[in-house]
């Protein structure tokens, strides 16, 4: 396969909600609201399903641990649960008060993180199996997380982001709190950590966040909104480092309507993914196209031909001699437009697409 793009010939049969590559290999892990999470072979190997995991309910976000082995998944019943793909082996880590909206791991500190609609975030110390797992209060919903090697940034309803130090969180949940320990609605135990964020910033973005994607070189991260807009952002707190930051707008489309002449429909930007090694980084919106932007030079690169639906994940291959040289594209309706019973809407299938990367697609304009 040379600078092609394939499409996977088993999606699953609803939405997408979330797509990641294994750490090790070419295996993806595909997220959907039909209660599955999906494993796919290696592009190399014609991508074919190799596992379908069903789980109660939808799920709304799926991570690999340190490798192909392992998966962790947030789901709608509120739980977040491991997957050992070796023995198939299930357990539940934890269970929050609301849906569980986000999963991340990080292998440096070996943490799982969970985020929920209940206004909470569990920190999973995996070195320390014996201590319950931490629960950190929000003061408004979780809608999306990112980590980098040293910070785990939180995106909220409120349009407040919450910054922590991931050595921080590691601290401070190795260690059993008997005083602060309480139960979660499925009998397990949790322990309650006061814990201040290293930053609490307000979003440069005026309306709902969508998305979030940390910069490789763990200085910063992106974010954007259902307003059609992008921001970049720095976490040096210094003067110097935040008059750097900036936002843009993007995925927006020409009215079809003739009485709309010079008006744009704005579309909601679904996905961020930063490159592993340019650091550039692509962002896919509900019009349907995914474009790759330079951050640094603060322009897009390109974009790709529109596809069959709203582009609702992103993810970057991550393994070793293939850093981002896949880009995994998922597609489902999205209903941008309101019109869920519109014959082009409902002709819409959900569709996973792997592309191929040719030598320098990704890189940036500036670069050398």
């Amino acid at each position: 396969m040379s600078n092609t793009q394939t499409e996977l010939s088993t999606p699953p049969e609803d939405a997408i909600s979330a797509l990641q590559w294994s750490p090790v290999s070419g295996h993806l892990a595909v997220a959907s609201w039909d209660k599955n999470v999906y494993i796919y072979d290696e592009p190399k190997n014609g991508s074919r399903l190799m596992r379908r995991i069903a789980h109660r309910a939808p799920v709304l976000d799926v991570c690999f641990g340190r490798d192909e082995t392992e998966i962790y998944t947030a789901c709608l019943d509120w739980s977040v649960r491991r997957y050992d793909l070796d023995d198939g082996e299930a357990m539940i880590l934890s269970t929050h008060n609301a849906a569980v909206k986000s999963v991340a791991f990080s292998p440096e500190h070996n943490l799982l993180i969970s985020a929920s609609w209940d206004k909470t975030l569990h920190i999973h110390n995996l070195s320390h199996l014996d201590v319950p797992p931490s629960v950190i209060s929000l003061p408004a919903k979780a809608f999306s997380i990112t980590l980098s090697k040293s910070k785990l940034t939180v995106a909220m309803s409120t349009r407040t982001l919450y910054i922590y130090e991931l050595s921080a969180l590691q601290s401070a949940s190795s260690i059993p709190s008997p005083d602060t320990t309480a139960t979660s609605p499925s009998g397990s135990l949790l322990q309650h950590l006061t814990l201040e964020p290293w930053q609490k910033r307000e979003s440069s973005l005026k309306f709902m966040i969508r998305s979030l994607s940390s910069m490789p070189t763990d200085l910063g991260y992106a974010s954007s909104s259902i307003e059609g807009r992008v921001a970049v952002e720095w976490f040096d707190p210094s003067p110097e480092s935040q008059s750097r930051k900036y936002a843009f707008k993007c995925h927006r489309q020409p009215s079809s309507d003739p009485s709309e002449a010079n008006v744009d429909v704005v579309y909601p930007v679904n996905a961020l993914a930063f490159h592993p090694v340019h650091g550039t980084f692509a962002s896919g919106g509900g019009d349907g196209f995914v474009a790759l932007w330079d951050a640094g030079a603060k322009r897009r690169i390109r974009q790709y031909q529109k596809f069959p639906g709203s582009v609702a994940a992103l993810a970057f291959s991550r393994h070793e001699g293939f850093e981002g040289k896949w880009l995994a594209i998922g597609v489902c309706k999205g209903f941008e437009d309101g019109k869920e019973g519109d014959g082009d809407i409902e002709d819409v299938r959900v569709r996973v697409f792997v592309r191929e990367l040719g030598e320098g697609e990704a890189k940036g304009k500036g670069g050398k």
